[in-house]
């Protein structure tokens, strides 16, 4: 247990760091939230992020994004549609802001090789940018999270390793999207289960688009509740 924390204490300390001494680093914080009612294969989820073009203070988006999930009883797929509000910055001294409202629908698959877990992520989504047309956007992320310390991520305790990649395609070309390539996220952190229903990540993302590439330091919190 105390090795794993000097680790974990190690590596935030390392990172955090880093992120001060490198001014085109991004930070990204944020929470993911998820209430399942007892017995109902129904949940509520939620999230916030803050996300940084700098390390904290540069407003790049604030995200806000809720929905109905539906969960098989297997464990092994759930379904899921919400909105989303973002109120989107600009780089630099300006506060200027400009807001996105966005539906979308999930379908999330998972699996297990031996001890690696797999999740399979596809979504759709539907955006109302203010001032700009309707948008469509077409997501799918795959995430790989390798146990360090345990056989159960699940477990109290459990040091994992977590990669994923996420492409994003638009579903049509308008005056102002001119590519169905819309971007890409690689994204690799470590990650800490402080509870069976509470958990940690500290990563390190790299955004790809058609126009530009940026780095992100990402601080996670994913919180499982349970109604009684």
């Amino acid at each position: 247990m105390k090795k794993t924390l000097i680790l974990l204490l190690s590596f935030f300390i390392g990172s955090f760091s880093f992120a001060q001494q490198n001014e085109q680093l991004g930070s990204w914080y944020m929470y993911f939230g998820n209430f399942r009612f007892k017995d109902s294969p129904w949940a509520i989820h939620g999230e916030a992020q803050h996300r940084n073009y700098n390390i904290l203070g540069d407003l790049d988006q604030l995200l806000l994004r809720t929905g109905l999930q539906y969960n098989l009883k297997s464990g092994q797929a759930s379904f899921l549609a919400g909105y989303a509000s973002i109120t989107s910055g600009a780089l630099g001294e300006s506060k200027e802001t400009f807001h996105e409202s966005r539906i979308y629908q999930e379908a999330i698959v998972r699996q297990k090789l031996g001890k690696v877990g797999l999740m399979h992520r596809y979504r759709f989504e539907q955006r109302w940018i203010e001032n700009q047309d309707l948008r469509t956007r077409f997501r799918y992320a795959v995430f790989v999270n390798v146990p360090l310390n345990s056989k159960d991520l699940a477990e109290k305790g459990s040091l994992y390793f977590q990669v994923y990649d996420e492409l994003f395609i638009n579903g049509q070309r308008t005056a102002r999207v001119t590519q169905i390539f819309d971007r890409n996220r690689l994204y690799a952190g470590l990650g800490y289960r402080v509870a069976k229903g509470l958990a940690f990540q500290l990563g390190f993302m790299e955004q790809t688009t058609a126009n530009f590439s940026n780095s992100q330091l990402q601080f996670s919190c994913f919180h499982q509740l349970y109604g009684k």
